[in-house]
């Protein structure tokens, strides 16, 4: 039996990257996008790298990069799998010769469907909650009854949620996997280890 996947997203220290894939947690997420409160340098994420469990995937998030950028990250951090969350372009997110993730935004006038469609060669698609100007990591929700109940491509479920809200997302909408940042933390970037634990128990109870 397959079991819903769980991905926390913005760690900034290498310890708490450590024990939350001791806990179980199945990715780790990285943020290479300077804006953003949760960001890391190259220094950064290769310590977290060092420290993380080799059956826990890295993923490095990524916002309208340049190609060199994400070409200098991959020679510096060993990621697994690249996160777009931008409007980068399919043949964009193919051109590193690394699985990706694509976010969709779910914006009230878009068609998953068709987005996921745009993207053939992703390895997984994140349906994340829609704030003008923001690429991300909101902590607000939309509609878990606009995610597809099939698709071609695995989908991961990102946007406000916590421990009390992830067991009946997962369970109604039946996605690969779910993705949080804010809702594990006690600030910014800095996981909060009980939270993360009680996350990783309600995705479980699925």
């Amino acid at each position: 039996m397959s079991h819903t996947r769980i991905k926390i997203c913005g760690f900034t220290q290498a310890d708490q990257a450590r024990q939350a894939a001791q806990m179980g947690v199945d990715a780790v997420g990285l943020v290479f996008y300077e804006p953003s409160p949760r960001s890391v340098d190259c220094s950064q994420a290769s310590d977290i790298a060092k420290a993380v469990a080799p059956f826990c995937s890295l993923v490095g998030l990524f916002v309208n990069p340049s190609a060199q950028y994400v070409r200098d990250t991959l020679a510096r951090v060993p990621l697994d799998v690249l996160q777009f969350h931008g409007d980068e372009t399919e043949a964009f997110c193919n051109s590193f010769g690394r699985r990706y993730l694509k976010a969709i935004r779910m914006r009230p006038e878009l068609m998953p469907e068709d987005s996921i469609a745009s993207y053939p060669s992703a390895a997984g698609i994140l349906l994340d909650a829609y704030r003008p100007g923001v690429p991300g990591g909101t902590g607000e929700s939309f509609d878990w009854q606009r995610v597809p109940k099939q698709s071609p491509t695995p989908l991961i479920l990102a946007g406000g949620l916590d421990s009390s809200n992830v067991a009946s997302a997962a369970k109604s909408t039946g996605v690969y996997g779910v993705d949080v940042s804010g809702g594990v933390e006690a600030g910014p970037g800095d996981k909060c280890l009980d939270k993360i634990g009680r996350f990783v128990s309600a995705v479980r109870s699925v």
